[in-house]
């Protein structure tokens, strides 16, 4: 009831109670549990006598009509789901991807209980305010030869953020999309097939669409979101669309030519690009040196006291060196 009685007040637009029950078919005090539940939730609900209830500020709610709208011929790249809420877009697409599910299925959820970040970490979202959804992504090729994918993802999100007006956009190897602020969004991608081919790749996204106390107090890292970044409101279904398509011509470029084609344009907006740093390793050890971008096939290249070494993602993480 809390998200029907959400969408029915998503517009920002005074609505009295009757007009909400009458829209929903249920009753005044299904309505009045709705409100109290959201207003539980930490939404801002307003109530003026005579007027009805007003959510503020407004909230732009997913629809996959509205995003195949948006989408306009790339449309039918896409099968498009969206729910209120689910344990994570991520899992349940690995299970509909075991069982037969077509490339370019899409589920995307307001809220998740269970959302997972890379290295088992929980993804903190919040209704309205993250964009949080998965790309399910079928390739011929196995996994072994699709290295680079999660870095070739990263670029078709800096694309789109860039081209939404977002200023200073930066990508941290090896899945993370970063403005001066903070992380803007993060990428889990989980591989299921053969070692020789065919292979499907479940490609998870996270987007920080709107400041959200309920979020930023759960992580323990600066974040940055899109709002601030462009001081404009953002139609979340709209950006939806946008990243969609971009990913579309990215995961087919990707297919056929791998990450190489892809290199130079993600260096140039690599973070750490000629800096010092330190990679943290699976074994609790750091290593310090200068990251020298990318290898064709997406590696870190990192120049140590013994010379360029290459990394693969794997359990490590990349930080920035403190200045001395």
């Amino acid at each position: 009831m809390a998200f029907k009685t959400l969408r029915a007040l998503s517009d920002g637009a005074f609505h009295s109670g009757e007009d909400i029950a009458r829209a929903l078919g249920v009753t005044r005090g299904a309505v009045w549990y709705g409100i109290r539940d959201l207003a539980g939730c930490g939404f801002s609900i307003e109530k003026v006598r005579g007027r009805g209830y007003r959510l503020s500020p407004a909230l732009s709610l997913l629809d996959a009509v509205t995003v195949s709208e948006w989408l306009g011929p790339a449309a039918a790249t896409f099968a498009i789901e969206v729910l209120d809420s689910i344990d994570s877009t991520n899992t349940r697409l690995l299970q509909r991807a075991a069982a037969g599910a077509p490339s370019g299925l899409v589920l995307a959820a307001e809220a998740q209980t269970a959302g997972r970040g890379r290295r088992g970490r929980p993804w903190r979202s919040a209704v309205g305010s993250t964009l949080t959804f998965s790309l399910l992504w079928r390739f011929a090729r196995g996994a072994r030869e699709l290295a680079g994918l999660s870095l070739a993802v990263g670029l078709a999100l800096a694309r789109t953020l860039r081209a939404a007006g977002a200023p200073g956009v930066a990508l941290k190897w090896p899945n993370d999309v970063m403005l001066p602020a903070g992380k803007l969004a993060g990428i889990l991608i989980e591989m299921q097939g053969d070692v020789l081919g065919p292979s499907a790749a479940v490609i998870g996204i996270g987007v920080n669409v709107r400041a959200d106390p309920r979020v930023a107090e759960q992580v323990d890292q600066p974040l940055a979101d899109l709002e601030s970044a462009t001081a404009e409101p953002v139609d979340r279904n709209r950006l939806l669309a946008q990243m969609l398509a971009e990913l579309g011509g990215v995961l087919e470029s990707f297919a056929q030519g791998g990450f190489a084609p892809l290199r130079a344009e993600w260096q140039q907006l690599h973070a750490h690009q000629d800096r010092r740093v330190r990679l943290l390793l699976p074994d609790g050890g750091t290593l310090a040196g200068i990251a020298r971008g990318v290898a064709d096939d997406g590696v870190l290249l990192l120049e140590t006291a013994d010379g360029l070494q290459r990394f693969h993602s794997g359990e490590l993480s990349l930080r920035a060196e403190a200045a001395a």
